[in-house]
């Protein structure tokens, strides 16, 4: 994503609250969580953030991964519940994404880097035949031309794919939301980012919120959408599960290369027995202010 001009003026801002709560069968001791919940810079002006923890952890602290993300580290004591809930409060400002110079010239796709790249973790190409083929097709009709390429991708995926909601699971293959003829959020991310980087272009996962356009069931969920790398210009993003390119209505908490390293919570737990069960139950409220 471009990023916004500190001096600019926002032209939207949000009050978002994010409530994550784990319920166990029989009490459980935890074991160190590290989450991702903190908007990026690059993309938000924070107002207000606030995290609570229950039970309280014996340490909660910031830190910033290999990706410019800022992560929380949370470490809990001896104590056992059978309940852990997690509520992100933030109130952030968010700002039109800058209109590419009419006069900018970009090379045609392909964009293959012999060599040393920078953002060779970013591009690991994917030339299976359903991508490379869907990637081939829409780049020879807009003759190859990046922004066009990046936009027509965006809403041929909307416009062909089925859209759900899987709160569960790690995305589907771009083989498999190919010929499933759908997914959710993350599976459209992941197929974005592959046709991408099979002509070569840097891009990345990124997790947040999104709060402006409609979605499947008309509440609001952990959002994911790509961002691509173009020269002059930065990272942008495009929206395939709304097939619109992101906007004020997106807050990014995280990037990475691949879905894994975007997780919103990422942590374990010990117990005493045989077994122990486990449910998942959360809500996002993203009102503006």
């Amino acid at each position: 994503m471009v990023p916004f001009d500190a001096n600019s003026n926002a032209v939207a801002s949000w009050a978002i609250r994010h409530e994550t709560t784990y319920r166990y069968s029989t009490r459980v001791s935890f074991a160190p969580h590290v989450l991702r919940l903190s908007p990026r810079a690059d993309s938000v002006r924070t107002l207000f953030r606030n995290l609570r923890v229950t039970p309280t952890p014996a340490e909660l602290a910031d830190f910033s991964d290999a990706f410019g993300n800022t992560c929380t580290r949370v470490s809990f004591g001896a104590e056992t519940a059978d309940e852990l809930v997690i509520e992100s409060r933030v109130e952030v400002q968010t700002f039109a994404r800058p209109e590419p110079p009419y006069s900018l010239a970009l090379p045609p796709l392909p964009w293959f880097r012999p060599g040393f790249d920078s953002l060779a973790t970013f591009r690991q190409p994917d030339f299976s035949p359903a991508v490379v083929a869907l990637a081939q097709r829409l780049s020879f009709e807009v003759g190859g031309a990046p922004l066009a390429f990046f936009g027509r991708l965006c809403s041929t995926l909307y416009a062909t794919l089925d859209r759900q909601i899987r709160v569960e699971g790690s995305a589907q293959t771009p083989e498999q939301t190919l010929a499933r003829g759908g997914g959710a959020c993350r599976d459209l991310t992941v197929l974005y980012l592959a046709v991408c980087r099979s002509l070569g272009v840097a891009g990345r996962f990124v997790s947040g919120y999104q709060g402006q356009e409609a979605s499947p069931d008309g509440k609001r969920h952990l959002h994911a959408w790509p961002e691509v790398f173009v020269p002059e210009l930065g990272w942008l993003g495009w929206d395939p599960t709304h097939g619109v390119p992101t906007g004020p209505g997106h807050v990014a908490l995280c990037v990475a290369p691949d879905q894994a390293a975007t997780m919103p919570v990422d942590g374990g737990f010990y117990f005493n027995g045989p077994t122990v069960t486990s449910t998942l139950v959360y809500s996002i409220e993203f009102d503006a202010l």
